[in-house]
């Protein structure tokens, strides 16, 4: 038993691994053209080579054939093929009107020579017979239009409109050549380009187009014998005179179940997954659900399939369908592999917003899936308005079920056809009951709501009249409020910006003041002035003041208020002189700390003497204003010599001690125009904006190096110290500020080398 149960285990292993087994590629094109749609639907793995015959990169169209036989490939990248390459394609089936391979790997071998294809005529191509295949049909060139443009504004293709033995066809050549192709209006053409069938959703043939990848496949036989713009002007009243077409259109035959019956306008037949819309002027009697025949010529509307002319015969035999129950957007799909619905028997649930009647026709505005549903009765004749026949009054808020036929709503009337994945679309009634109640509307509907908002107005206006005095109380201490903080934000406002620190005090007081309803307040700064409201006499008032703390030191100033002495301390005061206090310290030391921080931005810390960045600054504008007024100044460099010797013999502290009196002594030896600045270490710089030629620069610069000839005290030693010194004039020696302190610095080190006697350290005294 046990050995029986281990062989049944193994047999069923064995079996499900061959199940699961990958199956052999296919490896020809006949072999997959061969396919049904269900066996291409297994996404089967195939491996074959064949011919490009077209192929438009960015769209992902490419079509092969070999042995006579093409198919649709859609590659998942880009290649660079052009038709006559042979390439090896590997990828897997998958379904629709004809079996495409996706998924694909494209390799290119080698090129080869495209065959000619034969002759072709309209029948064999509206059949389907010659589907992805390369074909010639001889045709006359009826219209040139450019196709749509794409995001960035250029033009992908363009479109003909051909004229063949038996029907108008499309064509579309890549690119934009609309201009070149105009010409051949009315010509007589052979054109060379792969057939691919335009399809609706449910499948089905509906249009012809030849792909082209350049205008060269278009071979004119013979040119119109006149230009279309040299043809006689014709009246526009006239313009019919001249329509001619010959419909060799044949007979068809179709059977269905009737699923919706319009007489002498329309009827609707319906066989399994497919349905048709026929046009027909039948008026005879016929039940819904009954077999029926219809005999017309196939056209295609609106993008779909329809029978048009028809005659009907209904076989009195009963085969109904069932509706399809669906959603909005399942009936509002139009996008690849989703199942249209169009013109099928469908059933959809919503909530009746609205119902109108008219003469020819009732309408429910349903509400589904948060989308609007027209669901329309049409009369079968116009009765006038007090013959309308009865129907069964919905209350808005039912929720209903809707059975009818989905159509498409009306296109633009202009034509442009729009080219969404979601359509709009209405529902075809065949009789009052395909509006079928399935739940009333609930107790919270329009008309009850009514009744509530009525009772909550009257409710509403009772609190309002007790509340209205409450409301002005209430309003006018919020404007005292507003006006508070608005005062108060405007000070903030100007603490940050550069409003005089006087005038900030001063409003402050004006706000604490209206604070206290008109209290005088005013603020005594220390050091400082006196700012604000303060009463002349101070006699018979009672003053509370507040002083102002600073986040270290001594006590900013003091605020003051005075009032009646007749009137009682308050929590209200102490408030408002904290808002005071906070703001007018915060003023103070914001100003304090931007002047600290200004000041250290363009001063040197040591010598408190502008630095490098502030000499820059100015020696900028100093060019900037010598260039307007075409004038001259000079810049002066000056290095110490041997200070390297004071760091290293006396230390950093009487190394800072000298460069601070070294400040000094050049300060002292300057006009009050000039400006000197430390740019780091024992340099320093003299810019001289007023001169009139070098020599002033060079009498101001030997004064400078004068100023060493006095011996330096710093501390306990006794310093004798030197300087070396450079010059540069603008625009003499140069043009920018870089040019002009290495023009100088130049200048200084020759000096410092061409003295006869170089000291080499400060000497002590």
């Amino acid at each position: 038993m046990t050995r029986s149960i281990a062989a049944v285990a193994i047999f069923l292993g064995w079996a499900c691994a061959a199940w699961s087994a990958t199956p052999a590629p296919l490896t020809t094109l006949r072999a997959i053209h061969a396919l049904t749609n269900a066996e291409a639907s297994h996404a089967l793995p195939v491996a074959f080579e064949a011919t490009v015959i077209y192929y438009r990169s960015g769209l992902g169209w490419l079509f092969v054939e070999d042995d006579n036989v093409a198919i649709s490939v859609r590659p998942p990248e880009s290649y660079d093929l052009v038709p006559g390459d042979r390439v090896l394609v590997n990828g897997t089936t998958h379904n629709s009107f004809r079996t495409f391979i996706a998924g694909s790997n494209v390799t290119l071998l080698h090129h080869g020579e495209l065959r000619k294809p034969a002759p072709d005529t309209f029948d064999e191509l509206i059949r389907g017979e010659h589907d992805a295949q390369l074909i010639t049909i001889h045709a006359e060139i009826r219209a040139v239009n450019p196709g749509f443009a794409r995001e960035d504004g250029a033009v992908h293709s363009t479109t003909l409109q051909l004229l063949t033995d038996g029907g108008i066809i499309d064509a579309t050549v890549d690119g934009d050549h609309a201009a070149e192709l105009k010409d051949l209006l009315d010509a007589e053409v052979e054109v060379t380009g792969v057939m691919s069938g335009e399809w609706d959703g449910k499948m089905q043939l509906i249009g012809i187009v030849l792909r082209l990848a350049t205008p060269t496949e278009i071979e004119v036989l013979k040119k119109a014998n006149i230009s279309p713009w040299a043809m006689p002007l014709t009246p526009m009243d006239v313009v019919l005179t001249n329509y001619h077409v010959h419909d060799l259109s044949q007979r068809v035959r179709v059977q269905g179940t009737i699923t919706y019956y319009q007489p002498g306008s329309a009827m609707v037949l319906q066989s399994g997954d497919t349905s048709l819309w026929i046009d027909t002027m039948a008026t005879a009697p016929m039940r819904i659900g009954d077999l029926a025949d219809a005999t017309g010529f196939p056209e295609v509307q609106g993008g779909s399939l329809i029978l048009t002319d028809a005659e009907i015969q209904d076989n009195l035999a009963q085969a109904p369908i069932q509706p399809v129950s669906a959603t909005w957007a399942q009936l509002a799909s139009r996008g690849s592999g989703v199942r249209n619905r169009i013109f099928d028997l469908v059933s959809v649930e919503g909530q009746v917003v609205a119902e109108v009647r008219e003469a020819s026709q009732d309408e429910y505005v349903v509400m589904s899936d948060g989308q609007l549903i027209t669901a329309i009765y049409s009369h079968a004749e116009i009765p006038r308005p007090s013959q309308l026949p009865p129907r069964n009054a919905i209350l808005p808020g039912s929720r209903v079920r809707l059975t009818g036929i989905c159509i498409p709503e009306k296109s633009n009337p202009l034509g442009v056809q729009a080219f969404r994945s979601l359509e709009p679309f209405n529902i075809l009634l065949r009789s009052p009951s395909d509006v079928a109640v399935v739940a009333k509307p609930a107790l919270l509907n329009i008309r009850n709501l009514i009744l509530i908002v009525s009772l909550l107005l009257v409710v509403v206006f009772i609190v309002s009249v007790r509340g209205w005095a409450i409301e002005r109380k209430v309003r006018r201490q919020t404007a005292a409020l507003a006006v508070l903080e608005q005062r108060r934000s405007r000070i903030l406002e100007d603490i940050s910006g550069t409003r005089p620190l006087s005038e900030i005090v001063e409003q402050t007081a004006e706000l604490v003041s209206f604070k206290l309803r008109g209290a005088p307040c005013w603020c005594q700064i220390a050091g400082g002035a006196l700012l604000g409201n303060c009463p002349p006499k101070l006699n018979g008032l009672r003053v509370v003041s507040s002083e102002i703390h600073a986040r270290t030191g001594s006590a900013l100033g003091t605020v003051f208020a005075a009032f009646d002495q007749r009137t009682a301390p308050g929590a209200k005061e102490k408030d408002a002189l904290s808002l005071a206090v906070g703001l007018i310290a915060l003023a103070i030391e914001t100003r304090r700390l931007y002047a600290d921080l200004s000041h250290r931005s363009e001063f040197d810390l040591l010598t408190d003497i502008h630095n490098r960045f502030s000499l820059e600054k100015c020696l900028e504008e100093q060019i900037a204003k010598a260039r307007q007024n075409a004038g001259i100044f000079g810049l002066i460099y000056i290095d110490l010599d041997g200070f390297k010797q004071v760091n290293d013999r006396y230390g950093h502290l009487i190394g800072d001690q000298y460069l601070q009196q070294v400040a000094l002594r050049l300060k002292h030896q300057l006009r009050s125009v000039d400006m000197l600045a430390r740019l780091g270490g024992d340099e320093f710089a003299v810019l001289v904006p007023v001169v009139r030629n070098r020599s002033k620069v060079e009498e101001i610069a030997l004064r400078l190096e004068r100023s060493f000839d006095a011996p330096f005290t710093v501390g306990e030693p006794t310093l004798t110290g030197s300087a070396s010194v450079g010059i540069s004039l603008y625009p003499e020696d140069a043009a920018t500020a870089d040019g002009l302190l290495s023009a100088a610095d130049a200048a200084m080190y020759l000096a410092k080398h061409s003295k006869s006697r170089i000291t080499a350290q400060p000497r002590t005294a």
